[in-house]
Parts: C-alpha cells; sequence; structure tokens
C-alpha cells in the first residue's frame, strides 16, 4: 500500500488543543505542533510616522529572548474582558498612547492619503510663495520601479522632498492589461489602476524595512563592538529616517463611466493611498491618448459632475485635502459628442455651445432630422459628422481651454493640465496669464510628454528665436535640426540649454507646479534592454552583462546589486531570529554569494 502523503495527512487529522492559557493555545494537528492566539485575540502592529517623517519605534523588553527589543509599537486586540470584538484601529491608538504622549489621527483606510495630501498641499503653498519651489515625478508601471526610483533620490539628493510618483494610464493600458498590450483608450481594467497604487506604496514600505533593518543591524553591531561614536551616529540616523512614502498623482482617465462610476473607482484609487487624482474633460467611452487624434470632449457640466463625484469620495473617506487635478484636452479636440442643455443665455453650456462649428440655416430650407440651435436670434445648424459627433470652430482650442480651467477651479479642482502639442513655454504661459485675470493662484501640472520630440522642437525654436532676430540661419535646414551633424552647433548647444532650464524657466514663466513625464521608465526599460541584448547576444558575450551592467552597479552604489537583500532576504532573515532565536536557519550566512558585493 503506498505511503500517505504527509499534506495529506495532517490535512484530515483533527486538530487538538494541547494546552491554553490566557493568551496563547497550544495545539497539534498529526505530526504538527504550534500555536495561536487563545480566546480570538488579535494583534495590531503600528507604523507611526509624525508630522517630522519619523517612524516611532519603542524599546521594550521581551522576556523570551531574556533582552530589550528594538521594535514598532504592537499591542493585543480584543484581550482585555468585556472588549471582544475591538476595532483594531482603537486598539492600536490605544497602545499609542499608552506610550505616553502619543496620539494617532484616524487610522482607517486612506491614512497614507491623508498623509501625503499634507505633504502635497504644503508644496503647493510653498510654490505659491516661490515658484523655484515646483516639484517633479516619473511615471512608474511596476512597484519596483518606483521603489528604486525612492531609493535613488534619497541616495542623491538625501530627501524625497518635492519628489512624487505618477501613475500614467496610458503605461497601466500597456503594460499592466491582462488583454495584453492595449492604447491608451480606457480599454484596460479599471481597477488595474488602483491595484498598482497599492503595489507601488507595497514596495515603498518594504524600502523602508530594508532601510531601517540595516541601520539597527548596525546598531546592534557597534553596541556589540562598544562603539559608542558610531552607535550614536546611528541612533541618530535613525531618529531622523525618512521614508520613502511620497504623493502619488494618479490618472483616472476620464472617470471610466458616469459620474457615479467615477465615484466608486476614485474611493478604490484613495484606499490604496492616492492623495491626488488626474481626471480629464473627454468622453470617457471615446477616449484617446491626449497626443493623438480623435479627442472628443464633454460639456462643463458633466466634466464638473466627474470633478464633484471624486471630491465626494476624497470627503467620504476622510479626506478633506485631498487633491484634484482637472485635465482639459480642448486644445487638440475639435469633436464634441452633445450639445450642452442651456438654461439661459450665457450660462457655461451656452458658452460651450458657442464655440460649435455652425451655418445659419434659412427657416423655409430646414432638412428632415437636421438638429438646430439658435444662436443671436438665428436659427444655426452644427455641423454633425456621420459618427454623430459634433464640430467646433477651427482656431478656438485656446479659448476653450481656458474657459474648462477656470470653470473646474470654480468648482472643486485645484490643479490644472493643459495638454498641449509642443513644449512652449510661451503658448502654455499666454494660456495661464488669462487664467490669472480670473483666478490669481491658478498652478499647472504639465505633461513633459516623450511624445514630444523635444531635441527637434528646441531646436525649431531657437532656429525661429535667430530668425526673428536677423541672425544668419542659412547654415542650417530647419525640417532636418534633429541630424546629428548639427549636434556641436551654437543652434544645438544653445536649444539643449533650454531644455535643461524648461522646467525651472516654466515654473517661474507659465505657473507650472509640477512636472512630470508620464512614460520615462517604458522607454528606459525598453533602451537598456536593447543595449544588453545588442552587447550579450553579440561578440562581447557575458562581458555585455559585466560591463554594462553588474560593474556599473557597483560602481555607483546600485542597491539592487545585492539582488538578494532587495528582495527582502535580509529581513526575512531578522524575522526568523526574533521567532526562533539561535535556532533560526538563515540565508545570509558566510556562503551567500551575496557577500561578493560587500567591498
Amino acid at each position: 500500500m503506498p505511503k500517505q502523503p504527509i499534506a495529506q495527512t495532517w490535512r484530515e487529522s483533527e486538530e487538538e488543543v494541547v494546552w491554553q492559557g490566557r493568551f496563547i493555545t497550544t495545539k497539534q494537528r498529526g505530526n504538527w505542533e504550534y500555536v495561536s492566539r487563545a480566546r480570538n485575540i488579535r494583534a495590531a502592529v503600528i507604523l507611526a510616522i509624525d508630522e517630522e517623517d519619523h517612524v516611532l519605534l519603542v524599546e521594550q523588553y521581551r522576556v523570551p529572548l531574556r533582552r530589550a527589543c528594538i521594535e514598532l509599537p504592537a499591542g493585543l486586540v480584543g484581550d482585555a474582558d468585556g472588549m471582544e470584538g475591538e476595532d483594531p484601529t482603537e486598539a492600536a491608538n490605544r497602545e499609542l498612547e499608552s506610550l505616553g504622549t502619543f496620539k494617532a489621527d484616524a487610522m482607517p483606510i486612506g491614512d497614507i492619503a491623508k498623509y501625503t495630501a499634507k505633504i502635497m498641499r504644503a508644496d503647493m503653498a510653498a510654490y505659491d510663495a516661490d515658484p523655484a519651489n515646483y516639484t517633479q515625478s516619473l511615471g512608474c508601471w511596476h512597484g519596483f520601479i518606483g521603489q528604486q526610483k525612492l531609493i535613488s533620490i534619497k541616495k542623491h539628493f538625501g530627501t524625497t522632498k518635492g519628489r512624487y510618483l505618477y501613475l500614467s494610464g496610458w503605461m497601466v493600458a500597456a503594460l499592466r492589461s491582462e488583454f495584453g498590450p492595449l492604447p491608451d483608450q480606457s480599454m484596460h481594467e479599471k481597477t488595474s489602476v488602483s491595484d498598482l497604487i497599492e503595489e507601488l506604496y507595497t514596495f515603498l514600505r518594504q524600502a523602508d524595512a530594508r532601510e531601517l533593518g540595516g541601520l539597527f543591524r548596525d546598531l546592534d553591531a557597534a553596541k556589540q563592538a562598544g562603539d559608542a561614536v558610531n552607535t550614536h551616529r546611528l541612533l541618530h540616523k535613525i531618529d531622523e529616517f525618512q521614508t520613502h512614502i511620497v504623493p502619488i498623482i494618479a490618472d483616472i482617465d476620464a472617470g471610466f463611466g458616469n459620474a457615479e462610476a467615477t465615484y466608486l473607482l476614485a474611493k478604490k484609487f484613495i484606499e490604496a493611498g492616492a492623495c491626488c487624482i488626474q481626471i480629464e474633460n473627454q468622453v470617457s467611452d471615446e477616449k484617446q491618448c491626449g497626443h493623438q487624434d480623435g479627442k472628443v470632449t464633454v460639456p462643463h457640466e458633466d466634466f464638473l459632475a466627474k470633478i464633484r463625484a471624486v471630491r465626494y469620495a476624497f470627503l467620504e473617506l476622510g479626506i478633506e485635502d485631498g487633491v484634484i487635478v482637472a485635465r482639459t484636452d480642448s486644445l487638440g479636440a475639435g469633436l464634441t459628442k452633445q450639445i450642452a442643455f442651456v438654461r439661459e443665455a450665457g450660462d457655461i453650456a451656452d458658452q460651450y455651445n458657442s464655440f460649435l462649428d455652425c451655418d445659419e440655416v434659412d427657416p423655409a430650407n430646414i432638412g428632415h432630422g437636421d438638429v438646430l440651435i439658435t444662436r443671436d436670434g438665428k436659427l444655426m445648424a452644427p455641423k454633425r459628422l456621420p459618427s454623430n459627433l459634433f464640430q467646433f470652430r477651427s482656431g478656438t482650442g485656446e479659448d476653450r481651454c481656458v474657459l474648462d480651467c477656470i470653470t473646474s477651479l470654480q468648482n472643486g479642482a485645484d490643479l490644472l493640465w493643459i495638454e498641449t502639442e509642443k513644449p512652449h513655454i510661451g503658448q502654455i504661459g499666454g494660456m495661464v496669464n488669462r487664467l490669472r485675470e480670473v483666478i490669481p493662484n491658478a498652478k499647472l501640472v504639465y505633461n513633459n510628454s516623450p511624445s514630444f520630440n523635444w531635441t527637434l522642437n528646441f531646436r525649431q525654436q531657437v532656429y525661429d528665436a535667430y530668425a526673428a532676430a536677423g541672425k544668419d540661419v542659412s547654415a542650417y535646414d530647419r525640417t532636418k535640426l534633429m541630424s546629428v551633424d548639427y549636434d556641436t552647433t551654437e543652434l544645438a548647444v544653445e536649444a539643449d540649454e533650454r531644455i535643461r532650464t524648461f522646467q525651472r524657466d516654466a515654473a517661474a514663466q507659465a505657473g507650472i507646479f509640477h512636472h512630470l513625464i508620464t512614460l520615462p521608465t517604458y522607454h528606459t526599460a525598453a533602451l537598456s534592454t536593447d543595449n544588453l541584448a545588442r552587447e550579450y547576444f553579440g561578440e562581447a558575450g557575458m562581458l555585455g552583462y559585466v560591463k554594462g551592467v553588474q560593474r556599473q552597479e557597483i560602481r555607483q552604489g546600485i542597491a539592487c546589486v545585492k539582488h538578494q537583500n532587495m528582495s527582502g532576504s535580509d529581513i526575512g532573515d531578522d524575522h526568523k531570529e526574533y521567532f526562533a532565536g539561535d535556532a533560526a536557519l538563515k540565508a545570509g550566512g558566510v556562503h551567500n554569494t551575496m557577500n561578493q558585493f560587500a567591498a
């Protein structure tokens, strides 16, 4: 008779209670022995961060280990008589208060959003005081990418201040959908964006745990060596530790449906940690990438309903200072799906309809099925396409953008996003100046898009400036300025300098509070993979990887060269030692090949 598998044996065995105390129950199932909390008691572990970004840790004597441990605050849930069914957040707050001077803000779903919203609001106020205080972000499509970005920022600059994460709907569609790569047309699963927000913050919290774990291991070693100076230095670093948690600006596209659908999805975003939600004024089921043709906008009342839906979601979850970015695609959108309903002359709907491309109609010549409106006492027929969409008058894009922005800020939006066809400070600044005649502190989020050919655009801007100033440009062909032949010319050098200072100059001259690149890590992944494939599969062979990747990681201090550490191996060893003491079977021993990278 074949021997019964062990897994099957214990699954079929009855669980037996061997012993039960007030707090712990010892159990046995087959050959397995284990413990659990008695009386349905649970535990709450607290990651407490104060207003200065300090992580609160406590030192407590642990009887099983016979020594003091530095650890996160934690306490039992529902362990006292009469407190069965206690809410974990109440138990966590009670534990903090028992430490003396600490009291938590509300700690329900959305606590990350609440924390990061305060950061973003403070940054917005700092920008209002001085435009040199603009902020930046890079688009990330995976938690690991976001984590590495923040680790790099802390390494190079010592602080994450003013640096955020951007979550692009384009990259979610292209890289995260179960359907495979999709265009930026809101066809991906709507919850894939909130899933990515949660994933990003999971990786950022792991970055905190990894860095703090390393500091505490070094602290233990310093204490054991009797090194008072290093002990003091490490304690100071722990006290001044800055979390990797930063604000995320999350792209909700056009809301993935009506206002109710927008509200429900916004709640998912906020629960996952987003303090800032970007929404655009395109038709949800006709949505296009902002840098492609065929964009269709909605009347203002429809868009404002979705802004209010996002605000409602923030308020319902207790995030009173959540940030809404209202994006207008009107500059490049020449179509609308519907004619706005006008209640009285001059209202917002009437202003929207005033941009429609119309022909005056003789009442005697009205055709069957014609759609008609009145304008200044005249009967007008808006131009309707076979797609049943209506056309705006050519040249009205900037005026529509300005109206979009003003109404959005007056109805709950905090920041604006104007999608442009080129990175031109004069064009952006011209629209912002018009906005600020009505709303003096209007601020933009601006897409420093990879869809722009930055080299060609700025070389052409310099060429045009030279020509306007009467400077000889006969040595240049404006249509071929991308050529490498121009790379060392005066024009190319000046264009590169304008690109270098673009964000600073646009912040000062065009009201741009936040500069982001939507798709940078999409392109860096493709470029680095191409470089590696060319070398590794070519004559260089293994040297292609060693010289182009690993050697660079070592010499540039890239933390991922110790990939076992980055994946959490050392964190796991710390846990094993805490759980099992000297009996722990740890991965980070003398035979771990990661030790080759210690130097």
